[in-house]
């Protein structure tokens, strides 16, 4: 064989190796590919459950509406007056009567704030009453033209040296209705003590006119 012919052989023979080693490295690259083509779903997926709770409807309320009914009873619909009362030792036990004037039906729940004042209006006298939870509260309806009252005991300021009294003359009670921000005054002429001391306790509001 001349040097021709294996120059020739030479030639071939690098040619065959060249062509394996490009698809080697072609078969060798060929799965990244694949993994690289097969993640792009997964990725897609895990951000499609983010979204999916901003498209969900809220839940409907399902709390049930207060039940209607005749409203608080407002200062201006009341007439506010005392009724009987009865002094035992050391206090007097009076009712402070409210009458619906109104047209309306209204309610009554709790109790009412009282006081004594110097006039009408007028400086408050002491403590305001202190409220008595004996009896649990209800709610009174007053139909137009009817009553319910409230029982008040007031204690008299004689029972407190003047030193830790300091005796002034009221000369009206002032009376919040319940649930009420403005105010009633009905005459009544006692001796109450400016300092801070607590004479009067009231009932809730019942039904009726009372009785001492």
């Amino acid at each position: 064989m001349d040097s021709t012919q294996r120059v020739a052989r030479r030639a071939l023979a690098a040619a065959a190796l060249t062509s394996v080693a490009v698809l080697a490295t072609a078969c060798a690259s060929s799965p990244s590919t694949t993994a690289s083509n097969n993640a792009a779903p997964a990725t897609s997926d895990s951000t499609a459950p983010a979204t999916t709770p901003a498209a969900t409807p809220a839940a409907p309320a399902t709390t049930p509406a207060a039940p209607s009914g005749p409203a608080p009873c407002p200062t201006r619909s009341l007439h506010l007056k005392l009724g009987v009362s009865q002094g035992t030792a050391g206090s007097v036990y009076t009712t402070i009567v409210f009458t619906n004037t109104s047209n309306s039906t209204c309610t009554l729940y709790g109790y009412p704030g009282v006081s004594l004042t110097t006039g009408k209006p007028g400086s408050q006298i002491g403590k305001p009453a202190k409220e008595n939870p004996a009896t649990p509260r209800q709610l009174v309806t007053l139909q137009p033209q009817t009553s319910a009252s409230a029982l008040l005991r007031i204690v008299f300021a004689g029972n407190y040296p003047p030193s830790q009294c300091h005796p002034v003359t009221a000369h009206y009670l002032q009376v919040y209705p319940p649930n009420q921000t403005k105010q009633a005054y009905i005459a009544y002429k006692t001796t109450g003590c400016a300092k801070p001391i607590r004479l009067m306790t009231v009932d809730v509001v019942k039904p009726g006119s009372g009785s001492s």
